[in-house]
């Protein structure tokens, strides 16, 4: 409980009402028509690099960015610091590596990508299928958290109820926030996130400093105090452990954060919305240099959380520490109950509320945009469905979508849903990525081996994490009391991305001599438009 004063209280809901109030009307507002698909999908290209580059960050920059790692680097130091590290090396990989030739292949989809050289009902499945799979552990995670998160920013009693009400109210704004507002109105809620994000960190940063004269010595020793750790704090160990087996676990978990943030679907849908390879360079320049400003803020608000907060009292409030921020904002507003308080913690408070209406809404719009045109539009009915229609579709499966999600979130309330982030940033490493690659950088890739990489990715993350440590065998599991942990990691990155690129490159082989014709065609498109591809030429 915050323990806070009605008046706290009624700054807070305030702080809300105007939040919700400004985001749905920026979306009604931008919303596009009925029939038009390309405002729905890309909002007509229309948004200049700068305002596309925060839009990208925006979706880039999600809840568990924001509360999970600021309560890692609280709780583990080193460990924590180098996840935020990871996290922004993941944008510059998009940037360096994968940007511009998805801009210059894709449409709307994931699957426009992957179909352009290899057109077919299959690879259009395959596609939808990832993408839910990759999206729905991300909404399921980002909902349920905002049932805890939203009954201790409000003071509300923790009880089954309160967190299902919490859920049902960010859920079904994230739905209409999707469906009514497409691209472009979910770009503007973006944008409004990464300015306040960006606002009330950087506040809360320099008061961390300020508190210890702008030393970041004496912050890190007072740190290492807090922390109850001492030295250790900041050494490798403190989250998963030191021994080989941990420490290779440690190295995977950071090789699937570099290569699945970078490439989950609601990420890579954010660039078709650049007119051209030179507005995507400039967009993913502002994005870079956004989020690593960001990261730096996580990681001095973080080490303040250790500092004045301490790890007792944090995990007291939430094991996995995702309060950390708010508590921090307590401490360093003054007085309970004082104005400085009141209006640093509604800040902070307001930050975390936009974080996550804006978060959910960026995944239910690439779910439902993968439904519609890949599964309905193209799979479906074969590519000849009217705009109206499939706008109507992708309207809807936001709902559908969304409905489910709130589902599933209060179901698993009480379990430690931090394993489906890991298994949704497993599957972006395992399966998107090399899918992507692949069928960017490699001639002779094949339809097999694009549904083996997509498929055979997926399967082996699935697998591999529901008997892995994460799932069962240790106390911070998801069914601590069982004992299946066939799997000695709690993630999969280190066995299921090898996995994900050998199986395209084997099922690739293996078709070039069962169909060589196939083979051969495909490649041929794929060298009539490697020129535009890599190097937007014309």
């Amino acid at each position: 409980m915050t323990d806070f004063d009605s008046g706290t209280q009624a700054t807070v809901l305030l702080m809300f009402t105007v939040l919700v109030t400004l985001t749905l009307l920026m979306c009604v507002m931008a919303g596009p028509d009925r029939d038009d698909l390309t405002n729905f999908y890309t909002g007509y290209l229309s948004l200049t690099p700068f305002k596309n580059g925060l839009a990208i960050a925006g979706d880039y920059i999600s809840a568990a960015t924001v509360l999970s790692t600021t309560g890692i680097i609280a709780l583990t130091g080193y460990d924590g610091y180098v996840l935020a590290v990871s996290t922004a090396l993941s944008l510059v990989l998009l940037m360096f590596l994968l940007a511009e030739p998805l801009r210059n292949a894709g449409s709307f989809t994931m699957g426009d990508v992957l179909a352009r050289n290899m057109p077919g009902r299959a690879v259009r499945v395959a596609a939808c299928v990832v993408t839910l799979s990759a999206t729905l552990p991300f909404l399921i995670v980002q909902l349920s958290g905002a049932g805890s998160l939203l009954t201790f920013i409000l003071d509300l009693p923790h009880v089954a109820g309160a967190r299902t009400a919490c859920v049902i109210i960010v859920g079904s704004l994230m739905i209409i926030y999707a469906a009514l507002g497409g691209m472009r109105g979910t770009a503007l809620v973006q944008m409004i996130k990464i300015i306040i994000l960006l606002a009330t960190s950087s506040v809360v940063a320099a008061l961390v400093l300020n508190r210890f004269d702008w030393s970041p010595g004496n912050l890190l020793r007072a740190a290492q105090h807090g922390s109850g750790a001492g030295p250790a704090f900041l050494q490798q160990g403190l989250q998963l452990g030191t021994s080989a087996a941990e420490r290779l676990d440690f190295i995977g978990f950071q090789i699937t954060v570099v290569l699945g943030v970078a490439c989950l679907p609601h990420i890579t849908m954010r660039l078709y919305s650049a007119k051209d390879a030179p507005a995507v360079r400039r967009s993913m320049s502002w994005a870079v240099g956004t989020v690593t400003t960001f990261c730096l803020l996580v990681i001095i608000m973080g080490t303040g959380a250790a500092a004045l907060v301490g790890s007792r009292y944090i995990t007291a409030a939430d094991p996995h520490g995702r309060t950390s921020v708010l508590m921090l904002s307590q401490v360093l507003g003054g007085a309970p109950g004082s104005a400085g308080t009141t209006l640093l913690y509604s800040a902070v408070a307001g930050m975390v509320f936009i974080t996550l209406l804006s978060s959910v809404a960026g995944m239910t719009l690439a779910a439902a945009s993968s439904l519609a045109h890949d599964l309905f539009a193209h799979a479906a009915r074969r590519g000849r469905a009217e705009p109206r229609t499939e706008m109507t579709v992708a309207m809807w499966t936001s709902v559908a979508v969304g409905t489910l999600a709130i589902g599933l979130a209060t179901l698993v309330q009480g379990w430690n849903v931090g394993v489906l982030t890991t298994l949704a940033l497993c599957i972006g490493a395992s399966a998107v990525a090399p899918a992507l690659t692949y069928s960017l950088f490699w001639r002779g890739f094949t339809r097999t081996g694009l549904l083996a990489t997509l498929y055979g990715g997926t399967a082996c993350a699935l697998v591999v994490m529901v008997f892995s440590q994460a799932v069962s065998g240790t106390p911070s599991a998801v069914f601590p009391d069982a004992d299946f942990d066939l799997f000695p990691m709690q993630s999969t990155g280190l066995v299921s991305v090898p996995f994900g690129y050998l199986a395209g490159w084997l099922g690739s082989r293996l078709d070039h001599r069962r169909r060589a014709a196939e083979s051969l065609e495909n490649r041929r498109l794929y060298e009539e438009s490697e020129a535009r591809l890599l190097a937007a030429a014309e």
